[in-house]
């Protein structure tokens, strides 16, 4: 594949070579940015819309604060590819999210311009607050500058932190990313007034750059400016705006894809800020790239495309998503009963709720980047009669979990919680793997878990939560495609706490929870190759558990091998937990749980990362012949 000419790039390996090139070569720096980072997400896949937004301001705050010393923080970290390349990694660029390669995001233990990881959203500005305090107590650390995105902004976290900073008073610098409002190009009003600026009387305080703004634009731009500052400040009339009374000095807004512009801001807020400033700047999200610019997602998350044509080279799946079995699912479930509705945290496509707003966009309630407020939310509408399925990937619920316990749980409210991404997820790594919601649920009084064998299964699921009024649900399923069962046409009510026998042994029993289960099949056929008679049984449930199956099938077997797709703690130890007190282990029966390992592991593959976790079906396989006392010729695959 021919790569683009990058001769200023080519000379830029760390960020401090960006501040021996003049304005003008900066501006052609990004240029060149911009066309290097289409290139390689073409060959790996990414974020590649979030990054092409960021290119300007990844070079500006490079050319202008000393990093590593002063403490870069990306919000969510998914914008990172420019960030990456022009901080010494654009020779790994091309292993973006592959195995052994660079992270998606940002990642402490990969680069020390990386000076806090990220992949989950709104933590930027409580990082950099740390930093900042770090410095202030005498560490030896520069500036603190956290970037977040106007989804980031909105939630709760980050709104503590700015009111933290405020009240602290010192020295933090936040530039809010906008994508969501553009501003005009830039005219030379506004141009000879930000060269003024700077050059004017070194003790002008910072206050003079924010009030001049818009003061500075023609009538049309000014209004459009005025209505870009309302959007984040608040309403006018008066009053001071939210962030100025938070302890901010408002700035802005900027155009975020102007170099000169952003590099006389920062330039004047790094030589005069004295206390916490916000920096509003407007970009344009997939900027520079006709095809991200032009769609509807902006290519947020793409797979390997064309450069040229921006065609993504999708695979065609061999059968459905698990995500869209749900949704459809739960379509049909909301147009048998009125009272269903559905709830995202601002992933609707990614949760496959569009399919149900797309039909009943009334039904449907993006409450933003705010699972906390989801949670509670969905608790508050359970609580009238109405039947929520709170949709929400295994990784980000771990954020409202206060909120399913005391909300939720304790109240023992029926909202249904559709846990999708369980498991491990390839290439976004142990950021957003789904390792740990049967553990925080499970042991969680009045909560019931289940956990879909195929996408069979999880319409039936859906069809139980729907049903199901007794208290708060949960069920889990994988990313991707599922194993191409054929899917119900009339969905059952599975009874609660009840599991099912699949194939009838005598040897040993693999007892499944989840997604795992055709490996459970690929190991009995390894197993019966070597004389072992094996059981496999579907447990469906992690709580209420099955207990007469339970001890039905430890009466009948030789050993018990639970295989899952989650943390130590969790299904696995729920059926030790019961089968111990009952003094089932007193008779000598052997048992083995089979988990993800006490470590996160790194983004590969799906099958890869399982390898690596030990869950093939050899390792099944090795694990069952070590229980009943046959090991040879044959051990684990790692």
């Amino acid at each position: 594949m021919t790569r683009p000419h990058t001769p200023l790039l080519d000379r830029v390996t760390v960020p401090a070579d960006l501040k021996q090139l003049t304005d003008q070569e900066l501006t052609q720096v990004a240029d060149e940015l911009r066309q290097e980072v289409i290139s390689a997400v073409s060959e790996t896949g990414g974020h590649l819309g979030s990054s092409l937004g960021v290119v300007e301001l990844s070079v500006a705050i490079h050319a202008v604060f000393n990093t590593p010393h002063d403490k870069l923080v990306w919000d969510v970290g998914h914008q990172c590819y420019p960030h990456k390349i022009l901080t010494g990694r654009r020779d790994r660029i091309r292993t973006l999210r592959q195995e052994g390669g660079l992270s998606g995001f940002t990642k402490r233990a990969e680069s020390r311009f990386d000076p806090f990881g990220a992949a989950h959203s709104s933590t930027s500005i409580s990082a950099a607050l740390g930093f900042a305090t770090g410095r202030d107590l005498g560490m030896d650390t520069g500036d603190a500058i956290a970037v977040i995105g106007d989804g980031s902004i909105s939630a709760g976290m980050a709104y503590e932190a700015m009111n933290n900073a405020g009240s602290e008073g010192r020295r933090l610098i936040v530039i809010l990313n906008d994508n969501e409002m553009s501003i005009a190009p830039p005219v030379g009003a506004m141009s000879k007034y930000l060269s003024g600026l700077y050059s004017s009387n070194p003790g002008q305080a910072i206050a003079t750059m924010a009030e001049g703004f818009e003061a500075a634009l023609p009538g049309p731009m000014r209004d459009h400016a005025r209505r870009a500052r309302q959007l984040v400040t608040g309403m006018a009339g008066g009053q001071s705006t939210l962030f100025e009374e938070l302890g901010f000095q408002y700035i802005g807004p900027v155009d975020g894809h102007d170099i000169p512009q952003l590099l006389q801001v920062l330039r004047t807020v790094r030589t005069r800020a004295d206390g916490p400033v916000l920096i509003h700047a407007c970009t344009v999200k997939g900027k520079g790239y006709a095809p991200a610019e032009a769609s509807n997602d902006c290519y947020h998350g793409v797979a390997k495309f064309d450069p040229k044509t921006g065609e993504q080279k999708k695979s065609k799946p061999n059968a459905p998503s698990y995500t869209s079995v749900f949704g459809k699912a739960l379509l049909a479930e909301a147009e048998a009963d009125s009272r269903v509705v559905g709830i995202t945290a601002a992933m609707p496509s990614g949760t496959g709720l569009n399919i149900l707003a797309d039909a009943m966009p009334k039904r449907v309630f993006d409450v933003g980047i705010a699972e906390q407020h989801a949670v509670t939310f969905a608790a508050g509408l359970a609580a009238t009669g109405i039947k929520p399925f709170c949709a929400i990937y295994s990784s980000f619920l771990q954020r409202g979990y206060d909120q399913v316990v005391h909300d939720v749980a304790l109240q023992n409210l029926p909202v249904r919680f559709a846990i999708d991404r369980a498991g491990l997820v390839g290439a976004d790594g142990p950021t957003h793997a789904g390792a740990f919601d049967v553990a925080y649920l499970a042991n969680l009084p009045n909560m019931v878990v289940m956990a879909a064998s195929d996408e069979a299964e999880l319409v039936h699921m859906v069809h139980t939560a729907a049903a199901y009024d007794d208290g708060p649900c949960a069920f889990r399923y994988p990313r991707g495609e599922g194993v191409g069962i054929d899917l119900p046409e009339v969905p059952e009510v599975l009874e609660i706490g009840k599991g099912r026998v699949l194939q009838e042994g005598s040897d040993v029993c693999l007892l499944s929870f989840g997604a795992h289960l055709s490996e459970c099949y690929l190991a009995a056929e390894q197993l019966a190759e070597r004389g072992v008679s094996v059981t496999i049984a579907d447990a469906r449930f992690a709580k209420p558990l099955d207990k007469p199956l339970l001890h039905q099938l430890a009466r009948h077997h030789k050993a018990m091998i639970t295989v899952e797709q989650g943390s130590q703690g969790g299904f696995g130890a729920m059926v030790l937990h019961e089968l111990a007190n009952a003094g089932v282990f007193d008779k000598g029966f052997a048992f083995r749980t089979m988990t993800l390992p006490d470590r996160f592991i790194d983004q590969a593959s799906p099958a890869a990362m399982y390898a690596d976790a030990g869950l093939t079906a050899t390792d099944i396989s090795a694990t069952a012949l070590q229980a009943i006392g046959q090991t040879q010729d044959l051990t684990p695959a790692r």
